[in-house]
């Protein structure tokens, strides 16, 4: 290592130590914050996913409006939801609601129009109706697809919920706010660092899932990293 980069590394560890239990308590505020939001929002926009498969025109609107508001900047979207749901937690959860909207909506609306059409023909044989053929065709089938929407859609969340900080918002936003004000590198770096390993482990317990529900449809899955290890020392120890 850079004899340069021995101080700055030093003050990044002795950051993280000295503030360790408000790291941590900022990160548990964070993570909840996201899951309040993904809990509101999964149901709206599977929903709606499910809705416009049936319809092509509600479809290219639901998907439209669904872009609009994941293109809206965060700070202008919790200015309009601060007059009627004031500040702190409520403005936020509103506004990550609305930016999971589109990825999930998307994926549900793929997951469910592409279904293997000799499956939902075998489902139309078996005397299944339209919300049976749903239920136990199309569904299980696009939920692969859904899960990868879910995933996207975390991961865009992780990244916003800091900037909730900026209306009264919990969650580790508030170390990069004041590190900015402050000049202070070493908040903004750590905090910097361990929303992205948030960001990082959503993703890759979504993904598992994910993967377990690709392979329960049947599919034909190249080994993981972690899997390929634990055969590799498997079969050292037998």
């Amino acid at each position: 290592m850079s004899p340069a980069l021995v101080p700055f590394v030093d003050e990044l560890v002795g950051f993280a130590l000295d503030n360790s239990d408000r790291l941590l308590r900022m990160s548990v505020e964070h993570v909840v914050l996201v899951l309040q939001a993904l809990a509101i929002a999964l149901p709206i926009s599977i929903g709606l996913g499910i809705g416009i498969s049936y319809n092509d025109r509600a479809a290219t609107v639901v998907l439209w409006i669904a872009g609009v508001l994941l293109t809206l900047p965060a700070i202008a979207l919790f200015g309009v939801l601060i007059p009627s749901l004031g500040i702190g937690a409520p403005p936020v959860i509103a506004a990550l609601i609305g930016y999971a909207q589109l990825p999930i909506i998307r994926n549900t609306y793929i997951g469910v129009t592409q279904a293997d059409a000799a499956a939902v023909e075998a489902g139309t044989g078996l005397g299944m109706n339209r919300i049976e053929r749903l239920r136990r065709v199309r569904l299980p089938v696009a939920l692969p697809v859904v899960m990868a929407g879910i995933r996207n859609a975390v991961v865009i969340l992780v990244g916003l919920a800091a900037i909730g900080a900026f209306i009264g918002g919990p969650g580790l936003g508030h170390f990069v706010f004041y590190g900015i004000s402050q000049g202070d590198t070493a908040m903004i770096v750590v905090t910097t660092v361990l929303i992205s390993v948030l960001a990082l482990a959503f993703d890759y317990l979504f993904a598992l899932v994910e993967r377990g529900l690709r392979l329960r449809n049947g599919e034909q899955l190249d080994p993981t990293y972690v899997t390929r290890t634990i055969q590799t020392v498997r079969a050292q120890l037998t």
